[in-house]
């Protein structure tokens, strides 16, 4: 059985997904858990995580509410702000909630590419390191020094990457993304998610083969056992329905891994990072 370790709902009514506008009519409707259960029958996926797609905490107040709801939600990536000298104080009252699972902030959306090098955000992560509560990056490449240095200061931080920071899959390019990344699987407490790789690739012409270096490249240099599946969904539906994720992912992998590194990737991994009792 399948952990989905990256996907999101979001209701628009709620008006704080500041990326979200009405040129991109495939996203900007709600999507919540009775559309993605089909999919997940499927593609025999069991659970899955939650990840915030607001950068406020009434966000993470909804996302946990329909966790709750939903028995499949293992959990929830929130959104808390940690350049706030409160963020002890309020990851505290958050981890109070069982299905409060990790702390994401929108690296990707801020002006400042080194945010997450401002003293107040280090000395932030750095609790986060103590208690050993999973963080997850939002980047793009041109974050990865910036992230390399943050954890170079954060010693034992228990993180993971979303997206692969999000390579140049449409021009085929592999550097620079390949040598940051590999900079960064030099940590060993940090992961890496095979999620959004469809949407950083060609939209109209992406293949297995068009993803495949790019997947080789972070098994090469995190492991079989530091990656973790993600479908990305719905954002994914810009190139990919749900299953098409999945297939494209499992072809990939079929090609390098044996049946127990599969079983790490698709589920153990998550389990493991996150904290989940075992399926």
């Amino acid at each position: 059985m399948i952990i989905d370790a990256h996907h999101h709902f979001w209701q628009i009514t709620r008006g704080d997904y500041h990326w979200m506008t009405p040129a991109m009519p495939l996203l900007a409707r709600d999507y919540l858990s009775a559309d993605l259960r089909p999919h997940l029958r499927k593609a025999g996926v069991a659970r899955t995580v939650l990840v915030q797609a607001a950068a406020t905490e009434a966000e993470t107040d909804f996302l946990l509410e329909l966790a709750s709801q939903a028995d499949f939600v293992a959990g929830v990536t929130g959104w808390l702000d940690l350049s706030e000298h409160t963020f002890p104080e309020r990851l505290a009252r958050y981890r109070r909630h069982p299905k409060f699972l990790a702390v994401r902030p929108m690296l990707q959306d801020l002006h400042d590419d080194a945010w997450i090098l401002r003293p107040t955000v280090l000395r932030n992560l750095g609790h986060l390191a103590e208690l050993r509560f999973p963080f997850e990056f939002l980047t793009y490449p041109r974050h990865l020094p910036h992230v390399a240095r943050a954890l170079e200061e954060t010693p034992g931080l228990h993180a993971v990457i979303d997206h692969l920071s999000k390579p140049p899959i449409a021009s085929g390019a592999l550097e620079p993304w390949a040598m940051l990344i590999r900079r960064v699987a030099d940590f060993p407490g940090v992961h890496c998610k095979l999620s959004g790789m469809v949407t950083e690739a060609d939209h109209d012409t992406w293949s297995p083969d068009s993803l495949a270096p790019y997947v080789n490249h972070v098994i090469d240099v995190f492991g079989a056992d530091r990656l973790l599946f993600g479908s990305d969904w719905p954002v994914c539906r810009l190139a990919a329905e749900y299953g098409e994720v999945v297939n494209a992912l499992r072809t990939i992998l079929g090609a390098r891994l044996g049946p127990r590194e599969l079983e790490l990737v698709f589920r153990s991994n998550a389990e493991r990072f996150y904290g989940l009792e075992k399926i």
